[in-house]
């Protein structure tokens, strides 16, 4: 039964993407297909009717509309140039200062913003002046921002995160943020270790004179404002003081009241635009959640994982080599899906499988979210590469030879996170969250 609700589901599901099907709708009718030839079609809708609304039930999920209508509102509120001029003040002096600060900003703002595609967009376009004055390659710089964008989806808040924290079965929310900030760095500092030395290779040199700490106390108290965001929202999570909830609802006021009434770089009639683009992205996302419960539901009736599993300890019993097996399945599945279809599919099956073999859901969940996150930089989806190619005016052929450098060292990150459980779990079990 498993094997062919399986392979019904694969094609049923392939076969709807390539039409141009919603990725909702093509999981929902995969998974309602792949149970059929076991429970009648009026038990199916109904169990699956009720999947969706239990799914969607939850209190945690009104966590992602309000993270994105915060993002959406820094995205539009100048953080960008911010964050750009304090990166910039602090590696200034180094080798190839501009392309460090693209991908330090790149860090700072995609967790802000909770998006890697409007940190490439907007700090990209930010940096692209002056790099282009200081004669860089701009290939190389499209291929630095692309790659050192998806570093913010691992550093909290982040809404991926959220969303295996729910279809995980209520991981904590909260050791998950914890959790993401060194693997963040570990991508962060990997593109920096790439860029530097290629910026060595081409004769880059840094800013000349002394170190300027008055620029760098200027800078800092000008981002002070967007940086205090992460420290308050995650901080307070940490403390007990709220949930991830209600830090969500804390981070729309806050975002309001730095862009609305002291910046003053939205106005009330942006707003608008803003929550309309918010509600259509959060109303994606939970309807996704929704169906990805009756894909949960079918996974559990057919024996689906318990089949994979299976296979793949057929194949060895080796924790280290299982774990190799689903980092290149989730690597190949995430060049063709985005980050939170993926997680909702991908989870229930290979999440019991990590379980099996003593693997934390908090650690596994940073594994599975850090493999995705390679996949917004990777052909022939990879939309956050794509965004950096326009923005620097390129082109792919011209960016691969240089984003081949970056993933290897962002797989080198995927290894460390993989098999070093430490880099995951030191900073929530010493937070007490573990």
């Amino acid at each position: 039964m498993a094997v062919q609700s399986l392979i019904i589901m694969i094609v049923l599901l392939a076969l709807l993407l390539i039409l141009g099907a919603p990725i909702a709708v093509s999981i929902a009718i995969a998974a309602v297909g792949a149970i059929l030839p076991t429970v009648p079609l009026d038990i199916t809708l109904i169990t699956g009717a009720q999947r969706i609304f239990s799914g969607t039930s939850s209190f945690t999920l009104v966590a992602i509309p309000f993270f994105v209508l915060a993002g959406n509102i820094m995205n539009q509120g100048g953080i960008a140039k911010r964050l750009v001029h304090f990166v910039q003040a602090i590696v200034g002096k180094i080798p190839g200062s501009l392309l460090l600060t693209n991908i330090g900003a790149n860090a700072l703002f995609g967790a802000i913003s909770g998006s890697a595609a409007a940190a490439a967009a907007a700090v990209g376009g930010m940096v692209k002046e002056g790099e282009e004055e200081a004669g860089y390659d701009m290939d190389l710089a499209a291929a630095t921002n692309g790659a050192s964008a998806p570093s913010g989806l691992l550093i909290p808040p982040s809404n991926a995160l959220i969303t295996y924290s729910l279809v995980s079965g209520g991981t904590s929310v909260a050791a998950l943020f914890v959790a993401g900030y060194i693997p963040g760095i570990i991508w962060m500092v990997a593109c920096m270790v790439v860029a530097l030395v290629l910026s060595k290779r081409k004769g880059y040199t840094g800013e000349t004179g002394k170190f300027d700490w008055g620029r760098l106390g200027r800078a800092t108290i000008d981002a002070l404002l967007p940086l205090s965001l992460i420290v308050i929202v995650i901080g307070g999570i940490i403390a007990g003081v709220f949930t991830a909830t209600e830090g969500s609802a804390i981070a729309v006021i806050y975002a309001l009241i730095i862009s609305v009434f002291i910046y003053k770089t939205i106005t009330w009639k942006d707003l608008y635009k803003i929550l309309v683009d918010s509600v259509e992205t959060s109303g994606m996302v939970v309807f996704l959640i929704g169906v990805s419960n009756i894909l949960s539901w079918v996974m559990a009736f057919t024996g689906i994982p318990q089949a994979i599993a299976g296979s793949l300890l057929s194949l060895t019993d080796s924790p280290l080599f299982i774990m190799l097996i689903i980092n290149i399945i989730l690597l190949i599945a995430g060049t063709f899906m985005d980050v939170t279809p993926a997680i909702l599919i991908f989870t229930p099956i290979f999440l019991p499988i990590a379980e099996s073999f003593g693997i934390s859901p908090v650690h596994f969940g940073i594994i599975l979210t850090y493999n995705l996150c390679i996949g917004n930089i990777t052909p022939p989806v990879g939309n956050t590469l794509f965004v950096a190619i326009r923005v620097g005016r390129s082109t792919l052929a011209k960016v691969m030879p240089y984003i081949l450098g970056y993933y290897s060292a962002i797989l080198a990150g995927l290894l460390l996170v993989t098999y070093i459980p430490a880099f995951s779990m030191w900073l929530p079990t010493l937070a007490g969250l573990i």
